[in-house]
């Protein structure tokens, strides 16, 4: 866990909030119009922007802005909690990019936009 936390506290965050005044933790306030904030970010980001949550996705897949998606299955049915991508308006056809096993059973899948 201390090179994961040791990399997670160096790395710039952003927060996209339309509530929150400040933020901490080396992270900068995303507000205002999120295509163009965004569009702004993977311009600059030399190494490519990680986002997590349930609806930072999904608007950023409605707004056309995530390069490659990855998803993690783990071993275990839960029967709650948030269900990705609930109400998108138009399905997005991926393809398989990458897929790694892990020895717990998870397994970690990319994949990105079909053109």
């Amino acid at each position: 866990m201390e090179p994961f936390a040791r990399t997670i506290n160096a790395a710039k965050k952003y927060v996209v909030s339309s509530t929150l005044e400040q933020v901490d933790w080396n992270a900068e306030l995303v507000r205002g119009d999120l295509g163009n904030a965004v569009r702004q970010l993977k311009q600059e980001s030399g190494k490519g922007l990680f986002v997590g949550g349930v609806k930072l996705p999904m608007a950023l897949t409605e707004l056309g802005l995530i390069d490659e998606y990855e998803v993690v299955v783990h071993p275990r049915l839960a029967g709650h909690g948030p269900t990705l991508f609930a109400g998108l308006s138009k399905h997005v056809d991926l393809k398989l990019v990458s897929q790694l096993e892990f020895g717990s059973g998870a397994v970690a899948m990319r994949y990105a936009p079909r053109s």
